[in-house]
Formats: C-alpha cells, sequence, structure tokens
C-alpha cells in the first residue's frame, strides 16, 4: 500500500495554485493528505458556456453557522484507492475499509436516465451488491423525464440491468419521510423517500462525474439529492423555499442545502460506506440523456467511511490529472462545486483533509 496524507506543509504553499499544489504533492504516485485548499487557490474565469456564480450572501433567511463545526484535529480520515475499474477492484477496494454494514443493507445508486450511458454498469458492481447482501435502491427524478414517475423508473432499472443482478426499491414509492435537520443552513427537515425506513444501512455506491448544477456529483450527491423523494429534491433545489414546484435557489444555497439533507441523512443512519467510481469522466450528470462524451481517461476506484474526505479525493484527482480535465475542471469552478464540501464540513458532515492510501 502507498500511503499519502493531505494538509501537511499546507502553509507553506499558500503562493501555489490548487492545481499545481495537487499535482507537485500527488501525481508523484503516493497519497498526500490535503485539506480544502480553496483559500490558496486562483480565481478562476468562467467556461464560457456556463455563468460564474454569485457570492451567497447573508440574508434574514440565512441562519447562523453551527456552534460545534466538526473536530478538525486528530487522525484524518482515510481514502482508499485503486487504478483498476473492474469488479475484482471494486470488492479490493470495499474490503480496503475494514468496517462492515449490518442488518438490512440498500444500495444506493444512480439507474441512469435513459439515452446517457456512463451510469455503472451492472456487471461492475453485481459482485459487491451480492457480497454485502443489498437491495438496490433509488428515488424518482424531479424533473420528470423517463424516471419521474415510479412505474416508468422500475422500467428504466430493469432495462440498464438492475433488476436482474439484485431487489431493487424506489424508495419513494409511497411517498416522502421528514428527517430533521439540526443546525442546518437553510433546511429544518430533508424528505427522503419512505422505504429509508426499511434499511439498517446504506453503501452509497456513487459515479463520480461532472453535474450542470452541482459542478460534481460524487457521494454527498447521492446521498442528498439521491435519496431525496421527488418533493424532497424540489426543497432541496429551492433552499427550503418550495416543495410542490420547481424553483432555484442560488447556487451556494443549493449546495449549502445538499449539504444540510446529507447531515439529516447520516444523523438518521450511521451505518453507511461510500465506494465512488471515476470512470466515464463526462461534465455532464448520468440524470443527462445526451452526456458530453468524456476527455479524461478513467481514474480509478476510491472508497472510505467519510463521503467528505471521499469527494474532496475525487475532485483533487482530478486537479491531480496529467490527462485533459480542463472542461470538468471549468465545470466545477463555474459553479464553486466545491463549495458543497466546504458546507458538508462546516455541518459536521466529515472532513476536507485525509490519507490517500492506494491498495494493490
Amino acid at each position: 500500500m502507498k500511503r499519502m496524507r493531505r494538509g501537511d506543509g499546507v502553509s507553506n504553499l499558500t503562493h501555489m495554485t490548487r492545481r499545481s499544489f495537487v499535482s507537485a504533492a500527488a501525481v508523484a504516485g503516493g497519497a498526500v493528505v490535503l485539506s480544502g485548499l480553496t483559500s490558496c487557490a486562483s480565481n478562476p474565469s468562467p467556461s464560457e458556456d456556463e455563468p460564474a456564480s454569485a457570492p451567497a450572501e447573508a440574508d434574514d433567511n440565512t441562519r447562523e453557522s453551527p456552534a460545534n463545526p466538526i473536530e478538525t484535529s486528530g487522525q484524518a480520515p482515510v481514502v482508499y484507492f485503486t487504478h483498476a475499474v473492474e469488479p475484482a477492484a471494486l470488492q479490493a477496494v470495499f474490503d480496503a475499509i475494514g468496517e462492515g454494514l449490518s442488518g438490512k443493507v440498500g444500495v444506493k445508486l444512480s439507474t441512469g436516465e435513459p439515452g446517457g450511458h456512463h451510469f455503472l454498469e451492472a456487471d461492475l458492481i453485481s459482485g459487491l451488491v451480492d457480497a454485502v447482501g443489498g437491495t438496490i435502491v433509488e428515488c424518482n427524478t424531479a424533473y420528470g423525464g423517463s424516471r419521474g414517475s415510479t412505474d416508468e423508473h422500475y422500467q428504466v432499472a430493469a432495462d440498464h440491468g438492475f433488476t436482474a443482478i439484485a431487489d431493487f426499491q424506489i424508495m419513494d414509492e409511497d411517498g416522502s419521510l421528514s428527517l430533521p435537520v439540526d443546525g442546518g443552513l437553510h433546511l429544518d427537515e430533508d424528505l427522503v423517500g419512505t422505504h429509508f425506513a426499511d434499511y439498517d444501512g446504506f453503501l452509497v455506491l456513487s459515479h463520480f462525474k461532472g453535474h450542470a448544477m452541482a459542478g460534481f456529483g460524487g457521494a454527498l450527491k447521492n446521498i442528498s439529492i439521491g435519496m431525496a423523494s421527488r418533493e424532497g429534491k424540489l426543497l432541496i433545489h429551492s433552499a427550503g423555499k418550495n416543495r410542490t414546484s420547481w424553483s432555484s435557489a442560488d447556487t451556494p444555497s443549493f449546495l449549502e442545502s445538499m449539504a444540510d439533507a446529507c447531515k439529516a441523512v447520516l444523523a438518521s443512519k450511521p451505518n453507511m460506506l461510500f465506494v465512488n467510481v471515476m470512470n466515464n469522466l463526462s461534465v455532464d450528470c448520468d440524470c443527462d440523456s445526451n452526456p458530453a462524451p468524456p476527455k479524461m481517461a478513467d481514474v480509478g476506484i476510491l472508497a472510505s467511511v467519510d463521503p467528505v474526505a471521499l469527494d474532496q479525493a475525487c475532485v483533487d484527482l482530478v486537479y491531480a490529472s496529467d490527462d485533459d480535465s480542463a472542461d470538468l475542471i471549468a465545470r466545477i469552478e463555474s459553479l464553486d462545486g466545491q463549495h458543497v464540501l466546504e458546507a458538508a464540513e462546516q455541518l459536521g458532515v466529515g472532513r476536507r483533509t485525509y490519507e490517500l492510501v492506494e491498495i494493490d
């Protein structure tokens, strides 16, 4: 195993951009413990097709920050990494976590919008799903499409091969369950599918990629937007203003609301483990029926008990890549996508400092 810590010596690197720091530290073939480096990143120009997000402004509807943000001292969470993207590697990186899931396990993934083809393939994940005795779970979309109704969504799951490898359930097929958000930035509650309560724990199996509204999608998006019912998705997108029709909050408030939802989910079900697969690295989400083709080569598979550390490691590997990552970086930066990591750490969901351990 190769180990690298992220965070050591950061104070001496304030003259470097985020990308140059990650490239210098992470590409050398080991591991970096890197923590949030947004303070030392240069301000990027927005991409031509996406406007830069306006900074969040305090208003009467914005709550005070939690009194006790997550402790940043002590041992960093470990993120395990393998370059291979194949069933045996997926099982190996999951096993490296060294912790199991107890009780009835839901495997949360994105079924992928018909027409798209970057979602995680059933053949890749079937062995791991079987190993944890999992039921694959999803929730309906809020934007319509072929996954906006339960019957159509079950058909998509079948068409994409998921019902052939495991039991499958739409968690919000019978409505929503309210989870309290304690000390949230925008939300008092998070609305997940009613059948969220049927499971004792979750394997959160995410395809890491870009996203047209969040900048990127990984574990945090999968447990916030992904586990939200249709009305819960509307609530998050509107930063708590609307649960019956579509309305969009400013980008920082939307990202902070995602972090609120993550906090609620993990407080309710701490029995969760997280795996991100970095393949088919399009700038577009699996919810896009016509995603842009990836320009980057596949990076690998990562796993952790900490979803913030996991997503931060994936972002750092994009920045560290020698491949053509410019479009994906521009997508992340044009929407200040890393703000969800900052907000989630502030709320105690996890830590942005991590130890990256490469497994053979």
